[in-house]
């Protein structure tokens, strides 16, 4: 398809280390316009957070395990289909964000989903079904973590089983766990699963991603709800027990702090247009 629209193109293989900071001197002697990424957010996060993306369209067709950012931007599946967008050439400004000035594209978590991921790594087989019972792996063990949550003047403190900051309304696999969350409305949509009995969690984490609680102003939290969540263009994450933690679905290193800054309009993004 790119050879028959007449344009040039290199192939380059992904970096196991996720270090692509040589793609900018790269990209400034071929004069490079786009780049296409081949595989799940893991690797956008990776290729995008490595270089000055100010002049560069990036496109993705989707290979990962859970494609969270692909499918939340409504990029298909089908690699064909995909590489189709990036060729009819229509991008939108993409928010990104900051974790600890690590850039991130689509959502960050700490505590319960973090274990997973961590624990997703590490197996032999990736996809789906694999995902799938780690979550139920953990969720007997789980357990909450205290954090402060630092918005603006306002100190939420909290025993929590997870934590989501997002900029992408799900997870991944159209699992949604942020639902009134845009990639492009400048904020970050934090969802706090609080402390409660495993019955309790199953019920208020399935009306989350079905869109049934509401959005709260951060002025007036209410602490006391199984499911906190709200919108913020930068907060503050005191970790206390250091619960675990992963960026785009790759396990990270946690720290006792964690800060949060949105990065309004950050990269141009091939998707289908709107009235699409």
């Amino acid at each position: 398809m790119t050879s028959a629209a007449g344009l040039e193109y290199d192939i380059i293989s992904s970096r196991e280390n996720g270090d692509y900071r040589f793609l900018e001197k790269y990209n400034i002697e071929r004069k490079v316009t786009d780049i296409v990424i081949a595989g799940g957010d893991g690797t956008v996060s990776q290729v995008i957070g490595s270089l000055p993306v100010t002049d560069l369209n990036f496109g993705i067709i989707p290979c990962g395990s859970g494609n969270g950012l692909a499918l939340a931007a409504r990029i298909p599946r089908d690699p064909e289909k995909a590489l189709r967008l990036v060729l009819d050439g229509h991008t939108q400004k993409t928010d990104g964000f900051l974790v600890n000035n690590r850039f991130a594209c689509m959502l960050c978590g700490l505590g319960f989903d973090a274990q997973v991921a961590h624990d997703f790594a590490h197996q032999s087989k990736r996809g789906l079904y694999t995902y799938v019972r780690q979550v139920l792996k953990n969720f007997f063990s789980a357990r909450t973590s205290h954090f402060d949550v630092i918005i603006d003047d306002k100190v939420l403190h909290t025993d929590a089983f997870f934590i989501s900051v997002a900029n992408s309304n799900q997870f991944g696999n159209h699992f949604t766990i942020a639902p009134r969350a845009s990639l492009d409305d400048g904020l970050l949509d934090v969802v706090i699963v609080t402390g409660q009995n495993k019955l309790s969690l199953l019920w208020q984490t399935y009306r989350q991603i079905r869109g049934i609680n509401k959005l709260q102003r951060t002025a007036v939290i209410e602490q006391r709800r199984g499911v906190i969540y709200f919108q913020a263009t930068s907060l503050r994450i005191i970790n206390h027990d250091k619960a675990p933690l992963h960026i785009d679905g790759d396990p990270a290193i946690t720290t006792g702090v964690l800060d949060f800054s949105i990065l309004r309009h950050h990269f141009n993004l091939y998707k289908p247009k709107a009235t699409q």
